[in-house]
């Protein structure tokens, strides 16, 4: 017997024998498929506390371009500025905030970014984590490595996620290099250079040259970036001694050439460059750079070095891998516009945006975010070891 079915009634039989194919793959039951579609159908409502220049040049943009998010909140101690990010980026029924425990009280928010100064991050990442919302804070972790690990402890107390802002983990670069020291490709990694270094550029906006505020200067604001990337890439956060160095040489030159202008001697109270070695318990050498206003020309910015024992990779142009193959050296540039990369199609998808993907995918998923907690707090506690061996001039030894 043959059938005239409609358009419409064909479309509605290939949908349930597209919905029983997914239940039988799956092997959900009807209840298990409900909570599926609930997954892709909900919106995530967000609130951002910090309207300043991380969260509009940053959070706000990237997840502004995700379809299952509603950015319902702004808190700010300037009432302006969440007024103006609100306009910009908020949902029909958005509200702004000064304080942002009141934020805190709104039981629909499931998710908060943390774009406040450093010297704040451990108290308000706390109270969102103890009010029931998963946390973005911005990097780094904290001020102190202190308040990073009582970050981490609240965060596994609540069984809400954690993760920081190390956005430079999902460039492209950074994406296929981890692949490769994934795969063995370079064999065991013993050496490794993390790079942080502007010829001249110091942030003379907010409390950038705050030490009170932020803790410090270019070492837990750009290098923290690169150490970062570096102790991703090697898969190893077991840090056994540091030796570092800290200098102010040029921050109290007046009318000094620079990026953003210059900058104000009187308020210029964190290094102007820092350096750091961290040996790991296996061996492994970490160098660490970073400077705001350093008289060179070899300049890098979250970037890394790495040496194996079957081969090496830097970011210096592009991504290169260099090695031996059949008695003879090679060096090899990537190819990072043909796609392939992990967590990457090959479209032009900024590092931010990738990430503020990853990070509701995790939630979402209920998955480790790619930057955890128990990683980011070794990242503070070697910044934290190497402004103290600066200070006193000693090796600093961790895990004791």
């Amino acid at each position: 017997m043959s059938h005239n079915w409609s358009p419409s009634c064909r479309i509605f039989e290939i949908g349930n024998l597209i919905i029983t194919w997914y239940i039988v793959r799956e092997r959900l039951t009807w209840r298990n498929l409900m909570v599926e579609v609930d997954k892709m159908t909900h919106i995530y409502r967000i609130g951002i506390i910090g309207c300043g220049g991380i969260a509009n040049g940053k959070h706000l943009p990237s997840l502004s371009k995700l379809p299952n998010v509603n950015i319902a909140a702004f808190c700010d101690l300037v009432p302006e500025r969440a007024e103006l990010a609100l306009q910009k980026y908020g949902g029909e029924d958005a509200q702004t905030y000064t304080d942002y425990r009141e934020l805190l009280n709104d039981q629909t928010l499931e998710i908060v970014h943390v774009c406040t100064p450093n010297d704040s991050h451990a108290d308000i990442t706390i109270a969102a984590l103890e009010a029931g919302k998963h946390v973005m804070c911005e990097k780094p972790m904290a001020k102190t490595a202190a308040d990073a690990r009582r970050m981490l402890e609240a965060a596994k107390l609540t069984g809400k996620k954690l993760t920081i802002g190390y956005n430079n983990r999902f460039r492209p670069d950074s994406l296929h290099l981890k692949r490769i020291c994934e795969s063995g490709e370079l064999g065991d990694i013993y050496y490794a250079k993390a790079h942080a270094i502007r010829r001249r550029a110091v942030p003379t906006w907010g409390v950038f040259l705050d030490e009170e505020k932020q803790g410090g200067g270019p070492l837990i604001d750009i290098g923290t970036h690169a150490l970062d990337l570096t102790l991703w890439m090697l898969d190893n956060y077991s840090p056994k001694m540091v030796l570092g160095t800290a200098y102010h040489k040029l921050s109290q030159r007046e009318n000094a050439a620079n990026a953003w202008g210059p900058w104000d001697p009187a308020a210029f109270t964190v290094e102007d460059s820092a350096f750091g070695m961290i040996v790991m318990e296996n061996g492994a050498t970490i160098m660490l750079e970073s400077s705001w206003a350093l008289k060179s020309l070899e300049v890098d910015e979250a970037k890394c070095t790495l040496s194996g024992t079957e081969g090496g990779a830097d970011m210096k142009n592009g991504l290169r891998i260099n090695g031996e193959n059949h008695g003879r050296l090679y060096v090899s540039e990537v190819d990072l516009n043909s796609g392939g990369v992990a967590f990457y199609s090959g479209a032009s998808e900024d590092a931010p945006d990738v990430e503020m993907r990853m990070w509701l995918q995790a939630i979402e998923q209920d998955t480790d975010p790619v930057v955890t907690p128990e990683q980011a707090y070794v990242v503070s506690q070697i910044l934290e070891a190497i402004y103290e061996s600066a200070r006193t001039g000693e090796a600093v030894y961790l895990n004791k």
